[in-house]
């Protein structure tokens, strides 16, 4: 059955789909030895033969396993597979027997929480995509006390230093000291650094910051630095578009005031 070139690279584990797409409008991709720069080609791997960069790939497609990993990523390293600086990626908690996987979006240095890795292009392709709106649960520990006019207007959707403009989010007050506060917000989409730029334009800093939820998908007991393999169940569960406002099966959440 004929696909589309990208996602025959993805499924392979060689790539994300999007680094598929940049293969193949550098020239890397060749099929029955032509040359593919033009993104949508389709090819049936059952009798094409598709190479990157010289290496075919029609083997890998074959015998390929999908992985989806959930790992409770700590602060201090990377949501890469590598990185220039030589630091830490997120990669060094997972064994090599897993195979290559790539992170799902993406955490920033010192942020910690909920990650989800694997090989499935797909996979990836549907928890990155806009318009699927699978929401991300956060919990953070701000400087300060916003006033509830301050916060209101994160809610609503804020432009940020760059010119970006914020989705409305839903903000909670979870707890407050004379000194601190804590919130839980709920995204659905990722800019970079994004909560933490949301609070700086209000005149408040994250001091602490925590992913605690993925769609559905939802560990407490998933220690900082520790992984496990998803369950087909929770695969089909986060990929599974909710009919309502809250994907089913999504756990009660408590907050975490540290």
């Amino acid at each position: 059955m004929q696909e589309r070139l990208q996602k025959l690279i993805a499924n392979a584990g060689i790539a994300s789909r999007r680094h598929a797409e940049e293969l193949i409008t550098a020239g890397e991709v060749t099929v029955n030895g032509k040359v593919i720069t033009e993104l949508g080609t389709k090819a049936d791997p059952a009798k094409d033969h598709i190479k990157v960069r010289g290496k075919l790939i029609n083997p890998a497609i074959e015998k390929r396993a999908l992985v989806h990993v959930l790992l409770n990523k700590p602060k201090g390293c990377l949501s890469s597979v590598s990185d220039p600086e030589d630091r830490p990626t997120v990669l060094q908690f997972l064994p090599v027997s897993l195979g290559r996987l790539y992170p799902v979006g993406r955490l920033d240095f010192n942020t910690e929480g909920l990650l989800l890795l694997t090989n499935d292009g797909e996979f990836t392709n549907f928890i990155t995509s806009a318009r699927n709106k699978v929401q991300k649960i956060y919990e953070a520990k701000v400087k300060g006390v916003p006033t509830e006019q301050a916060i209101e207007r994160l809610r609503r959707g804020v432009t940020l230093e760059d010119g970006t403009r914020t989705a409305p989010a839903k903000i909670k007050r979870v707890y407050e000291t004379q000194t601190n506060s804590w919130f839980e917000i709920i995204l659905h989409e990722g800019k970079n650094q994004q909560i933490r730029r949301m609070f700086e334009l209000i005149g408040h800093s994250v001091m602490k910051l925590r992913r605690s939820q993925i769609g559905p998908l939802r560990d407490d007991k998933l220690k900082p630095g520790t992984w496990r393999k998803l369950s087909e169940q929770e695969v089909k569960a986060i990929t599974t578009k909710s009919k309502g406002g809250r994907p089913a099966g999504v756990a009660s959440h408590a907050s975490s005031r540290q």
